[in-house]
């Protein structure tokens, strides 16, 4: 596959997952672009807050459906639906993960990418 056409397919799939994102509420969206970084594990991160457990699965349940709904796609790798405090789903150029509050604060991803691009999106 050409680097345009990937690049292309990883936009789409980034904005479907931050609608799925969205039609639940999700809290805090922030897109992080990994490309320029050396040893970077995908091209882009995607990450959001919820309120809850339930909120955490809702929005991970939601970007799923979303994703298979308009490209056809599943996860590559998906966790953390047990707990529900850190929901991670795998789509290889880009990693969606759903936090709790607690969690993202204690996992502090934003500011270990802070080297990247990162976009807030409006919720």
């Amino acid at each position: 596959m050409g680097k345009k056409k990937q690049l292309k397919e990883s936009e789409i799939l980034i904005a479907i997952a931050i609608k799925g994102l969205q039609d639940k509420k999700g809290k805090n969206i922030v897109g992080i672009d990994l490309r320029e970084l050396d040893n970077s594990v995908c091209d882009y991160f995607i990450l959001c807050t919820g309120t809850s457990n339930t909120h955490v699965n809702a929005l991970a349940d939601s970007v799923s459906e979303e994703v298979r709904k308009s490209l056809n796609e599943k996860p590559w790798h998906f966790e953390g639906f047990g707990n529900a405090e850190w929901i991670i789903l795998d789509y290889v150029t880009t990693v969606v993960h759903i936090f709790q509050e607690d969690a993202r604060n204690f996992y502090n991803l934003d500011e270990l990418w802070a080297d990247a691009k990162i976009i807030k999106i409006e919720e």
